[in-house]
């Protein structure tokens, strides 16, 4: 297995050597494959394909593609060669894609003809000139005719990078002002790949059903770049379908599945696979807190173990684990430290003692360089002493297992009492009707703040205020009970899946 010292260039071209016949990645739509070999060839094309257009090692390029074999090759090539890579959020609004591609300073942007008006309306106006490329997701590597020493020069290039050059600027969904564009290096990206890799006991004979959008931090490291520290595979699909799935695994023989609780959620809801998952050794579900009683219906439903885990943008995807030993896991717990080291700090960053709540705070080599031309932004985000302030509240107990109760910033203070909107948000999933529940602080001129519940029935569910109501008295006492119940269609998700719950005060009125 590599070190976490090593680049992206150098892990592909080791398995180039060592594996070059072997399947890298799949498409599940196209039914083309990449093997190793081919990935280290199709790198060199696109280093060549970047010079072409004028760019240089350590420019952004700006990729706005769905999944698909060239997304693939397009990032992994940029990165190898030492360009920084900026996938877009594919749900950006207007405003939103103008600000990422105009504060990225991208030189080229890659774009599926889709999104091309989109991209090309927020590029109007920019002081300096980017490239526009038009391609499809799933086209094959570029086949420039290149000078004799094309391959001298994209070799050089890869060469050239290091362990600590930038390879990756991702931005955050900006749920509460302007998103800030995290920087990774090639070190921190290895890190986290090289972790998962040992959390998992992943090898060459494991594949993964790669179905979250590689703009994403979750699918970027652990779908994408984790495979090439084992010399595992992928199979990519273009986005996720519920109705798809399970055949989606079966068929191209996955060994486990990455996922988020909403994809959780939607399979539950969904059709039993056709036939037999015993090949899938386990589900791996991140990003955001996945209710317990949906982990232990899904085990039960599907005959798959749930691995949970967690972590940020910031710290390039997963900064804890459960173990990979069924008897191990904590159901409710994000796990154990993963590749680097955790702990809860007060509000004066001081250590707490294990059970006490307070922030979760990691260092390690996966935490990020700092926010794109943010000081003080960065500066906000880290200790004196060098410890990633991650903004989640949570305890550890005796085992240093860590459980996340909810975001400082999501907190509820209802009459000068904390309230973790998770604790509610679980007891009203509880509730049979209740398929999606999310509560948050709404304003109060006696309390300060009272609970606010949205709620997604189940079809064909009765499902009201009323019963909900005597529902939660029961589960969590009359003080923590909303007092406003709203029934939506949907909650507001960000990419990862995660609720924004400070989205749901733009649902209702109150």
């Amino acid at each position: 297995m590599m070190q976490a010292s090593a680049t992206l260039s150098a892990l592909i071209a080791a398995q180039a050597r060592h594996q070059p016949d072997k399947d890298y990645a799949l498409g599940c739509q196209s039914g083309q494959s990449i093997s190793f070999g081919d990935l280290a060839r199709d790198c060199q094309r696109v280093v060549h394909w970047l010079q072409t257009l004028g760019s240089q090692p350590g420019d952004v390029v700006s990729v706005v593609m769905p999944n698909g074999l060239l997304t693939l090759r397009l990032l992994l090539g940029a990165m190898a060669g030492g360009w920084c890579v900026n996938p877009v959020n594919l749900l950006s609004q207007q405003d939103q894609m103008r600000y990422v591609l105009d504060h990225s300073d991208c030189r080229v942007v890659f774009v599926t003809p889709d999104f091309e008006s989109m991209v090309r309306a927020a590029l109007q106006g920019l002081e300096r000139e980017v490239v526009v490329v038009v391609t499809d997701a799933d086209a094959d590597a570029p086949a420039i005719e290149a000078p004799l020493n094309a391959q001298a020069l994209a070799s050089a290039a890869m060469q050239a990078v290091r362990a600590d050059s930038l390879a990756l600027l991702m931005y955050t969904s900006g749920t509460t002002g302007k998103p800030k564009g995290v920087m990774l290096s090639q070190a921190n990206l290895i890190a986290n790949a090289l972790a998962i890799s040992r959390e998992h006991s992943l090898d060459t004979t494991d594949r993964v059903l790669a179905v979250l959008p590689l703009y994403h931090i979750n699918a970027f490291v652990v779908t994408m770049l984790t495979p090439l520290v084992h010399g595992g595979s992928l199979a990519i699909t273009p986005k996720f379908s519920s109705a798809r799935f399970w055949e989606q695994a079966i068929a191209n023989a996955c060994t486990w599945i990455n996922v988020v609780p909403t994809i959780v959620s939607y399979l539950l809801e969904g059709d039993d696979p056709p036939s037999s998952t015993a090949r899938i050794r386990f589900c791996r579900s991140a990003s955001a807190a996945l209710p317990p009683e949906h982990l232990r219906a899904f085990e039960q439903r599907f005959g798959i173990g749930v691995i949970e885990t967690m972590g940020l943008t910031e710290t390039a995807a997963p900064s804890f684990s459960n173990p990979l030993e069924p008897s191990r896991r904590k159901v409710g717990a994000v796990g154990l430290a993963s590749g680097c080291e955790a702990r809860i700090v007060d509000a004066n960053l001081l250590p707490v003692a294990d059970g006490e709540t307070g922030e979760i705070v990691i260092r390690g080599p996966n935490v990020m360089m700092g926010y794109y031309k943010n000081k003080d932004a960065t500066q906000a985000a880290f200790t004196s002493d060098g410890w990633l302030r991650s903004g989640d509240l949570g305890h550890r107990d005796h085992d240093g297992f860590f459980f996340v109760t909810g975001r400082i910033k999501e907190l509820i203070i209802k009459g000068g009492e904390n309230i973790a909107p998770r604790e509610i948000d679980e007891a009203l999933l509880k509730h049979p009707g209740v398929l999606e529940a999310a509560v948050v602080g709404v304003p109060d001129k006696h309390y300060g703040q009272e609970i606010l519940a949205c709620v997604v029935c189940r079809e064909g569910a009765t499902c009201d205020e009323r019963v909900l109501r005597a529902h939660c008295e029961h589960a969590v006492g009359r003080y923590k009970t909303p007092r406003y119940f709203r029934f939506v269609s949907e909650l507001p998700r960000g990419p990862s899946g995660k609720v924004q719950r400070l989205k749901l005060l733009d649902l209702v009125n109150l």
